[in-house]
């Protein structure tokens, strides 16, 4: 579990909030990338909330359903397979998590809000760090790897519908066997990442 001491350390120094951002999906082969921006009351942290790759699918809807009902805000933002394909998948994150940081922003504009963000940097005039591992370290970096990993996992069930035959639903993206051989036998869909595909497609 992620405790509240390295977000209360940086709420010492003078921010009136904290907010995390995470991303989900950056390595996938099909579908957007999304990040998620949240901010936690700090005074108790919810048992069991840690980096989303390590829990359960239940545990993690159960978590899911409680941040959401205590966070003071939370937001997400995507960038679809056309824009990785046409800026990069790291400029597409980016733009993703300053997308959600721009509504806390909107939304609390008298707040001094200190951005947490996973891994990496915005674009964007305001005070943020980026911290490696962040969602082991910080508690609500973590609540927002979470809100992102299950709001992604919703979209992917209905691109499993809109894409039938490549198991979009199951493995959401990722370039897993099941994924690879469908690809080949079926050709990328709309909604698949062309610049990933270069050897999957080449073989």
């Amino acid at each position: 579990m992620t405790d509240l001491n390295y977000d209360l350390n940086h709420l010492k120094e003078g921010y009136d909030c904290i907010a995390g951002i995470d991303e989900v999906g950056r390595g996938c082969l099909f579908g957007d990338v999304v990040a998620a921006c949240v901010i936690m009351p700090l005074d108790k942290a919810i048992d069991g909330v840690t980096d989303s790759k390590k829990l359960s699918p239940k545990k993690r809807g159960l978590l899911e359903a409680a941040i959401k009902e205590r966070a003071v805000f939370y937001a997400y933002a995507n960038e679809s397979a056309q824009v990785i394909d046409a800026i990069n998948i790291k400029q597409a994150t980016r733009r993703a998590m300053k997308a959600v940081a721009e509504k806390a922003m909107a939304h609390f504009p008298d707040k001094n809000i200190l951005f947490l963000v996973d891994a990496e940097t915005m674009d964007l005039d305001c005070h943020q760090a980026a911290i490696i591992h962040g969602d082991d370290l910080s508690y609500t970096i973590a609540c927002a790897s979470i809100l992102a990993k299950e709001y992604r996992d919703r979209l992917c069930i209905q691109w499993g519908e809109a894409y039938p035959g490549y198991g979009i639903e199951k493995h959401k993206g990722y370039g897993t066997k099941q994924h690879r051989e469908a690809i080949r036998a079926l050709g990328p869909s709309a909604g698949h990442r062309m610049s990933f595909l270069t050897k999957i497609l080449n073989k």
